[in-house]
């Protein structure tokens, strides 16, 4: 696989959808408050959801989509 593209469940509730090449390793990041600014201001994080993609591109144009859905929308991508 060449990325994922992955939604974290934030401590106050909120998502944050992202793009990583080494999924683990980029939670333990985020875990860790060494990911994003907005994570390390909302921890703890718990992954959601997450998919493989070709590419990173093709990961990019997935995280972009998905963080113009709305948050009933983002539920229920998550919910399956």
């Amino acid at each position: 696989m060449g990325a994922f593209v992955y939604i974290l469940r934030c401590g106050d509730g909120t998502f944050y959808t992202g793009v990583a090449k080494d999924i683990e390793a980029r939670l333990r990041q985020h875990e860790s408050g060494h990911a994003s600014r907005y994570t390390r201001a909302h921890l703890p994080v718990v992954l959601v959801w997450s998919r493989p993609c070709e590419s990173w591109g093709e990961a990019l144009r997935e995280e972009h989509r998905i963080k113009q859905l709305t948050r009933a929308e983002k539920e229920a991508l998550i919910a399956g």
